[in-house]
């Protein structure tokens, strides 16, 4: 399964405020819930910030962010690796 696929929805989990500090095209990022901070690029930050707005697939994030439906494989990337920092989930 991936998780680009259009019919899973993606949220911000439970608690994550994404306080960042933007430095050119990088950016770093404090997760609250665990107290890490990483290094970021500003395409990851965008769709951060796109979540905030509420939970979204990836076509629908690919519009939030005035991206073309090229980038859905791209966006779908950067959730993978959100996930896996339990920066973001699956919308239930």
């Amino acid at each position: 399964m991936q998780f680009s696929e259009p019919e899973h929805r993606w949220q911000l989990t439970q608690g994550q405020l994404v306080r960042h500090m933007i430095c050119g095209d990088e950016a770093v990022l404090y997760n609250e819930l665990s107290g890490d901070t990483h290094l970021v690029d500003s395409d990851v930050i965008a769709v951060l910030l796109a979540l905030r707005a509420g939970a979204a697939g990836v076509p629908e994030l690919c519009a939030r962010l005035d991206a073309g439906a090229d980038a859905a494989a791209g966006i779908g990337t950067i959730l993978a690796g959100l996930r896996h920092l339990a920066l973001v989930e699956w919308a239930t």
